[in-house]
Order: structure tokens, then C-alpha cells, then sequence
């Protein structure tokens, strides 16, 4: 019997301007539980795990541990990221599994304390050339409930089209039905973006640097 090979993520770590963005390490427990739990209120109306929220350190820990090991065995891409120094995380994005092969969808927070800076732009900027450029998809998605200004904007900025709108397709904090819009960039269309002149440098598993 055929079995279908899983779709391993080449790229460990991502370094642009301002970020490192990159696989969960053990360490970072601490940095994570802190800019979550600084972040509840804001990131709990549009965020699902943020509902879960607050845990302790020790649940931290355990997602961590989940987020590696998914990440190992090609299930699920989730990167942290963090200032230069990687002393503070910023934020957390991902090329999450969820739309089929060869697709992917972009998914991203900003710690409260570091919004409109431009961060989520500049993390999903990585990751899109990082999608087409060393991974080989053909299309990305990121979805967002139309009230959600400030992750709208994200796509709108990089050339995203609006696809479709899932009716009823979420909840808010009192279980009323919302929205979902779903916004995609094929790699053709990327292929003549300015999103091929980000600059980054990308390194594997074995902390080797990525030739693309």
C-alpha cells in the first residue's frame, strides 16, 4: 500500500531586518508564557488558543514540546518570533498544514506591547518568500474575521486576494457566529510581487544556511 510522505519543512530559522523568527526551542518557555499572558485580553476576541489562556508555565512547557515535535515529523510549521537579541518574543506566525498539499496557511500574533511597529508584516513577508522560495507551495492563505482591522490589513499590504468569505465560520466571546475571509497568494502571482526582493537569510535543521 502507497503511503503519502509528509510535507517536512525545510526552514528552521529566519532572519530579516528587525526579527528572528524560528522553531520553538525548549528555552523559550518563559519568554512565551510571558508575552502570552501579557497579550489575553488582547489577543483573546480573535485568537482560538488565546481563549485557553491564561495557563501556567508548565502547560508552556508541553506546548512547546508539540509544537517540535509537529514540526520534526512535517505536521505543522509554527515559528516564535523574537527581537534580534532573541531576548524578547514578539509575536508567533506559522505555516500551518490545514489547507492540502503543496499549501499552506500563514497564521500570526503580535504581543500587545508591540503592535503597529510593522512586525506581523515583516514576519509574514519571511515567510511568504520562505513558502515560494525554498519550500516549493503553490499557495498560501491567511484567514481573518472581517472585524479583525488590524490582521486584514496584512494581506490587503502584501497583495492578497480576497477569495471568499465563510459565513458563520467562528464565535465570538459570547458564542455569536462570525465571519471568516480567506485570502490567497498563488505563486505565480508572487512570482511577479515586490515580496521577491525581501531580504532574509534562512537556515535548516542543522542550523546550516539555505542557498535559494
Amino acid at each position: 500500500m502507497e503511503t503519502t510522505q509528509p510535507e517536512l519543512t525545510n526552514t528552521y530559522r529566519i532572519e530579516t531586518e528587525r526579527l528572528v523568527i524560528r522553531c520553538y526551542q525548549p528555552e523559550d518557555a518563559a519568554m512565551m508564557h510571558s508575552s502570552i499572558t501579557d497579550s489575553i485580553d488582547h489577543l483573546r476576541p480573535w485568537v482560538p488558543f488565546a481563549r485557553e489562556q491564561p495557563r501556567e508555565l508548565s502547560w508552556m512547557i508541553s506546548t512547546i514540546r508539540s509544537f517540535r515535535g509537529q514540526f520534526d515529523l512535517g505536521q505543522n510549521a509554527v515559528y516564535a518570533i523574537f527581537d534580534k537579541d532573541e531576548t524578547e518574543q514578539l509575536g508567533g506566525t506559522g505555516l500551518h498544514n490545514r489547507i492540502g498539499r503543496d499549501a499552506r496557511e500563514i497564521g500570526y500574533w503580535i504581543n500587545v506591547r508591540h503592535v503597529n511597529q510593522g512586525y506581523a508584516t515583516e514576519a509574514v513577508s519571511a515567510l511568504i518568500k520562505v513558502a515560494f522560495d525554498i519550500e516549493q507551495l503553490l499557495r498560501l492563505e491567511i484567514r481573518c474575521a472581517p472585524g479583525n482591522l488590524a490582521s486584514r490589513r496584512i494581506p490587503e499590504r502584501l497583495g492578497f486576494q480576497h477569495e471568499l468569505t465563510l459565513k458563520d465560520h467562528f464565535t465570538d466571546l459570547e458564542g455569536k457566529p462570525m465571519d471568516t475571509m480567506v485570502w490567497s497568494l498563488s505563486k505565480r502571482d508572487y512570482e511577479d510581487s515586490p515580496l521577491k526582493a525581501v531580504a532574509l537569510r534562512a537556515k535548516d535543521f542543522m542550523g546550516k544556511e539555505i542557498a535559494f
